[in-house]
């Protein structure tokens, strides 16, 4: 039997991830954490994605309020293990408990990007209605 050679998750994977999420939300609103930085920042994590072992958590957070994320993203990584300990009651069917990265999420600077294209004035009189093209 051969394997599927595409890197995109399964179903596990994803179920997975999204259990990893919510525990490490969970974490973070209960003020487990000491640390001056974490506990000041509002935290939104917006995807977690797992490796294909399910043994690498990657959480993809943003800061809000926040103009410079690396002293958030660093303060995450530092506490990673003690954070990594705390999810184990809320995630104990799994056989090992994954590691925890944090990495920032830029997705929502994309976002941003896209929008200020699409209504940069350039865009939106190609997209206008009422342009005639016989002119």
């Amino acid at each position: 039997m051969t394997r599927a050679t595409t890197s995109a998750p399964n179903q596990r994977m994803l179920r997975i991830a999204e259990q990893v999420r919510a525990a490490i939300t969970q974490v973070l609103q209960r003020g487990e954490v000491r640390d001056p930085v974490i506990e000041k920042t509002l935290i939104a994590i917006s995807e977690v994605r797992m490796s294909p072992d399910l043994k690498i958590a990657t959480a993809f957070v943003t800061p809000l309020g926040v103009a410079d994320h690396s002293q958030v993203i660093e303060a995450l990584n530092k506490h990673a293990k003690y954070i990594r300990g705390r999810l184990g009651p809320q995630l104990r069917q799994l056989k090992y408990m994954p590691e925890v990265r944090f990495r920032d999420d830029t997705s929502f600077d994309n976002y941003k990007k896209i929008d200020a294209l699409l209504r940069s004035p350039e865009v939106s009189r190609d997209l206008d209605p009422n342009t005639d093209d016989e002119e």
